[in-house]
């Protein structure tokens, strides 16, 4: 089969069952977007939930083009796509536009764009390129250091905005691409086990904002009003959702702003979608989740090369553990990180990067082998 050339058309051979998976997922943010921004005004819409539905359409739109883009062809690009993303981070750094605290928005013809979720897929793309060639020596050291010296580059930069989460994300999505490329099995121990012997110099490079949302974590009591709150009232929210939930925008701790309003629609919308649909809605989502990454791990077994598993293991990596540290934070089980919900948080560069690396996956899942 020539390079391009594929059998069927692209729209049968499409996974419909991950379409709708995603297409659900972001139905129910939208929802709970405006629930999570509802002021009791009678507004049909509110301008959170305005801008979300667009950001939706704008990530169906780079979904669509994702997958009808060869990921070959992208990859052949890889190295220009990344120098790019670096320049954004760099550029972030010096002429960014600071919220929160943070560096981390470039304001590009009045919209403000976060470079680091694009610099996620930039990094995945570069790394599965470099992974790829069945030529390339997985046992040996070189190839293990080149691959997280790429990494440490956008890392570093993401970290100085600062955003210690979203940097975080880059390295078990190393980690996996190194695993499934074959790296030999004995380099991730070892590896592992020297990132435990060094996890303690860890916390004297934290800022002091990030050593309190640990402490607090280790000890919710410890500031209930301050640092804590966040973390306390999230709880208190899912806990009392019950099964069925006390009602679409009926939750209290988010109607009345319990939950601060600030967070509600983005790092915490997990705890309104709990607290009003309960453990049956919260299940609800978290089996579409299941459906979409079973469907990402089924796309990477069926790919037809190296470089296209690569990608599907990569993509579908990131979205467990964008998803997993997001839940596990809202219920009290990890410390806040301000990492968003994949397809539901609030947010227009996530949406998009989320459905571009949701589009790739599409496209390695297209232009499979039929076994």
């Amino acid at each position: 089969m020539k390079h391009g050339e594929e059998k069927g058309s692209m729209l049968a051979r499409l996974d419909w069952i991950f379409l709708f998976a995603v297409l659900a997922l972001m139905g129910i943010g939208i929802l709970f977007i405006y629930s999570a921004s509802y002021r009791g005004d009678n507004e049909w819409m509110t301008e959170l939930t305005r801008k979300q539905a667009v950001w939706a359409v704008a990530g169906l739109v780079a979904f669509a083009l994702a997958v009808m883009t060869d990921y070959r062809q992208l990859a052949d690009n890889a190295w220009w796509l990344f120098i790019v993303c670096l320049v954004l981070l760099v550029l972030v750094l010096f002429m960014g536009v600071k919220i929160y605290g943070s560096t981390r928005w470039l304001n590009l013809f009045g919209i403000q764009v976060q470079p680091s979720e694009f610099a996620k897929i930039g990094t995945l793309l570069v790394l599965a390129h470099y992974l790829s060639p069945p030529s390339r020596d997985m046992a040996s050291a070189k190839t293990f250091f080149a691959v997280f010296g790429l990494m440490a580059i956008p890392f570093v930069l993401v970290l100085q905005q600062p955003d210690l989460g979203t940097a975080l994300m880059l390295l078990p999505v190393t980690l996996a691409l190194l695993f499934v490329g074959g790296v030999p099995l004995r380099y991730l121990v070892i590896l592992g086990v020297i990132g435990l012997l060094l996890s303690p110099l860890g916390w004297y490079v934290l800022d002091d904002y990030q050593k309190e949302r640990i402490l607090v974590f280790l000890d919710p009591g410890r500031d209930p009003l301050g640092a804590g709150w966040n973390k306390i009232q999230s709880e208190i929210a899912v806990g009392s959702g019950g099964l069925g939930g006390k009602g679409y925008l009926m939750g209290t701790q988010n109607i009345l702003g319990f939950l601060p309003r600030t967070v509600a629609p983005t790092d915490f919308i997990f705890s309104v979608i709990a607290e009003e649909s309960g453990f049956a809605g919260a299940a609800l989502v978290l089996g579409l989740y299941a459906v979409i990454l079973g469907c990402g791990i089924r796309a990477a077994i069926r790919a037809r090369d190296r470089l296209g598993r690569l990608l599907a293991a990569g993509i579908t990596t990131s979205l467990f553990c964008h998803m997993f540290v997001n839940i596990a934070m809202t219920v009290g089980l990890a410390p806040i990180t301000g990492l968003p919900l994949p397809l539901i948080s609030y947010g227009g560069s996530f949406m998009i990067s989320t459905m571009v690396g949701l589009g790739l996956v599409q496209s390695v899942y297209v232009r499979r082998i039929d076994r």
